[in-house]
């Protein structure tokens, strides 16, 4: 297979596109494509296109030269005609920059109709789609599977770079943070009261199968505080804020919150300088992996990866019958396979972590 999809790129192409629209943690996974295709095509200018949420993880990575954004989709009624009108003008304009690069290789990693559609407007001649879904695989060249068998972090990513003939061994997580993002970042831990060594906690996503509960997070701050002497940082976004505060306030003096407070550099920044991630599945905690930070991962309903490829991170993932889930749990609300996840636990494997790290 590798074979069939390398001719499809017969010389070394001069300029690529990946398209990674969303979501966070999706653009984290796959940013190892950078070092691959980097080593791969040294010669080659690398573009990525994606949305605004994610530009921060991406701007300042040297290997790219360029970084093309979706825009902003106008709040409220946008069909109204001034929106409508502000809307387009920005869409033709991301076109005629892509259009003016003439790329000559796309990578639609995102597999969606949505992006495909990005992917043909480029008039690249070589578009090729990982796990196409929607009709978007009829808008490629050439489509490589999703479905992969490995543990590793964007185990998919590397499937495509082995199709297309690619030594994947560079593959590595990174999202670069410039100096004054992590001076930023350390002032902010200085005004919260944070004058050492601390743990950070990513306890938060969209999705409540991939949750661990609120009063296990209480105790497992309140102990972890008890025994090392470290504070524990809550980190999360702007709609977490309430829910992070609700466990702060439980936990006492132990913890505090910061989510909702950063940027998503600052929230790096303050991942990498901590002693030990602790997280579910969600963007931040592959932040760890990224930062180099010894990180601890719970992941019950989805599992992303199990073995996270570092020397100082560890999975827990203890799987069902209906595991993982993914979007359709089964289990009434109870979430059981998270629920196996027990304080003890939690913190021996953090100790290890903390030991070693």
């Amino acid at each position: 297979m590798a074979a069939d999809f390398a001719t499809a790129v017969r010389e070394a192409p001069r300029r690529v596109l990946v398209i990674r629209l969303s979501a966070i943690g999706d653009v984290i996974l796959a940013s190892g494509l950078l070092p691959v295709l980097n080593l791969a095509w040294p010669d080659a200018e690398l573009h990525w296109l994606t949305g605004r949420a994610n530009a921060d993880l991406l701007r300042h990575d040297s290997r790219l030269a360029g970084l093309h954004l979706l825009p902003r989709w106008p709040a409220g009624r946008w069909w109204r005609p001034r929106e409508a009108a502000a809307l387009l003008k920005d869409l033709l304009e991301l076109l005629r920059a892509l259009r003016r690069q003439r790329f000559d290789l796309v990578l639609d990693v995102q597999g969606l109709l949505k992006s495909g559609l990005w992917a043909r407007l480029t008039g690249a001649p070589v578009r090729i789609g990982l796990g196409s879904r929607e009709g978007s695989g009829l808008l490629m060249t050439a489509v490589v599977s999703r479905a992969v068998e490995s543990h590793l972090p964007g185990k998919e990513y590397r499937a495509l770079c082995r199709a297309l003939g690619l030594d994947t061994t560079p593959y590595r997580l990174i999202v670069t943070v410039p100096v004054e993002t992590q001076r930023r970042a350390a002032q902010t831990l200085r005004v919260a009261g944070v004058g050492g060594d601390y743990v950070a906690f990513a306890p938060f996503t969209t999705r409540p199968q991939k949750h661990w509960f609120d009063d296990r997070w209480v105790e497992c701050a309140r102990r972890l505080s008890a025994e090392t002497g470290l504070r524990v940082v809550l980190l999360g976004g702007p709609g977490d804020r309430d829910h992070a505060k609700a466990i702060v306030s439980q936990a006492g003096p132990a913890a505090l919150s910061l989510a909702g407070g950063t940027s998503l550099l600052e929230a790096a920044a303050i991942i990498a300088g901590a002693r030990l991630l602790v997280g579910v599945d969600t963007g931040l905690t592959h932040l760890g992996l990224a930062m180099g930070t010894p990180t601890l991962a719970l992941f019950g309903s989805t599992r992303p990866y199990l073995d996270p490829a570092a020397p100082c991170a560890r999975v827990l993932y203890q799987p069902m019958d209906c595991s993982p889930c993914r979007r359709r749990p089964t289990c009434g609300g109870e979430f059981t396979c998270m629920r196996r996840h027990t304080v003890a636990e939690v913190l021996d494997a953090a100790a290890a972590l903390l030991k070693h790290g």
